[in-house]
């Protein structure tokens, strides 16, 4: 029996940078930044006052004020994205049977901001007074029943939780839901909403944040020897994932297909990759070989590339490990340089931007990456500072997460 393929038929977002995928897409080419002073708390007293937070968010645009606020904000963002991406797709779930449809949504951390709120209620005020709705808010799998119940579907339905590579979990699981025959379409990807003040604290404690206060656009800097840490962010991706012959027999547009994935573990420590990136270079193999191409095939990479030494060091050399001599002629750019890094939602975003540079012929670029790390290699093509026309017939998406977890995703035209 041939393997079912996967098309992808829809695309919806919420990031610091913009509320739609055009005009993400485009403001990643123009190498804008989504980073800046958070404005939803008083972080003056934090070691960190920046990030990349989504200003002015008005939930009331896809549901209305009494149903918003039985949601975290985790859950807003990712119903939001959900919603832009099925109007994307045309799917018309009142034609469809429902319980062919499933929802896969990734998050790393879930509603944080639930539980912060409601912490200080009980403290306050006592037990008495917590919220009602505070485990339907808190609960990582809210945004993927809260999809699943806005549109009355009745096939898979779950949330994956693995730090960072949440959102390329998600995927994943909801790519193989259709390539087993369990379901025909997926509404799959991440959300995260962890820019609060515990997040953030927490964060900070963990030194793993850049502290450029004075500069917060030029704060990300993936495979640069100035780099001094991450940027926390919070948003959303979304994506509707067909099996091929469904979506042909409906007219609709597809953007790419999806051709593999893999998912290993470093089994190596809690925070830090293995430093020679072999867990992540299995991943890509694996991801490789389920896709059924050989390495030289990979047009451009969408690195994890988070701004962390350990990240960058590692994931270079995971991918010089991978494809050889090939890998100097790979473009591979992170997009966290502008976005900042939204833990469990990064991977959809990510993909969600290779399926634009498959079809854009534009790769968006690493912004401030001014004085490259030779650790990194001074001979790959981390796309500095500019975006890059180029024929993208297939791209590959990395996301690696705390845990020792590596998620691989293959996309290639459709």
């Amino acid at each position: 029996m041939s393997k079912r393929r996967v098309v992808i038929t829809g695309l919806g977002c919420v990031t610091a940078l913009a509320e739609s995928v055009d005009e993400l897409f485009k403001a990643l080419c123009e190498g804008k930044s989504g980073v800046s002073t958070i404005e939803s708390f008083d972080a003056s007293a934090y070691t960190v006052h920046f990030g990349g937070e989504i200003k002015d968010f008005d939930v009331t645009q896809y549901v209305d004020q009494r149903e918003s606020k039985r949601m975290d904000r985790f859950t807003q963002f990712a119903l939001a994205a959900a919603k832009q991406a099925i109007s994307d797709s045309g799917l018309d779930v009142s034609k469809e049977d429902v319980s062919r449809i499933g929802v896969v949504v990734g998050t790393g951390i879930g509603g944080i901001s639930e539980i912060e709120q409601q912490h200080i209620r009980l403290l306050k005020k006592g037990p008495g007074k917590v919220s009602p709705f505070c485990v339907p808010r808190l609960m990582a799998n809210a945004a993927s029943g809260t999809i699943a119940i806005f549109y009355g579907l009745r096939g898979p339905n779950y949330c994956v939780s693995s730090a960072c590579a949440s959102g390329n979990h998600a995927i994943g699981e909801a790519f193989s839901n259709i390539v087993s025959g369990r379901s025909d379409v997926m509404i799959t990807g991440g959300a995260e909403a962890a820019l609060t003040p515990v997040g953030l604290a927490s964060f900070c404690a963990a030194r793993s944040l850049s502290l450029r206060n004075d500069d917060p656009p030029a704060a990300s800097r993936p495979f640069d020897r100035d780099r001094d840490g991450f940027v926390l962010s919070e948003g959303s991706g979304i994506l509707v994932l067909e099996e091929e012959t469904h979506a042909r027999k409906r007219g609709a547009n597809i953007y790419a297909e999806l051709l593999g994935y893999s998912a290993t573990d470093d089994g190596y420590h809690i925070t830090a990759p293995l430093p020679d990136g072999n867990g992540a270079a299995l991943a890509m193999k694996l991801a490789l070989a389920d896709a059924g191409l050989e390495p030289e095939k990979i047009d451009y990479i969408n690195a994890h590339g988070t701004g962390t030494e350990l990240n960058d060091i590692a994931e270079s050399s995971a991918i010089k490990n991978v494809f050889g001599k090939h890998a100097y002629k790979i473009p591979v750019s992170s997009t966290k340089s502008c976005l900042g890094h939204l833990l469990g939602a990064s991977g959809a975003v990510e993909l969600i931007i290779c399926v634009k540079v498959i079809n854009e012929s534009v790769i968006p670029p690493t912004i401030n990456l001014e004085n490259p790390d030779e650790r990194c290699d001074l001979k790959m093509d981390y796309v500095p500072l500019q975006a890059r026309e180029a024929k993208i017939h297939v791209a590959l998406s990395n996301s690696f997460g705390f845990g020792g977890h590596n998620a691989c995703l293959v996309v290639g035209k459709a």
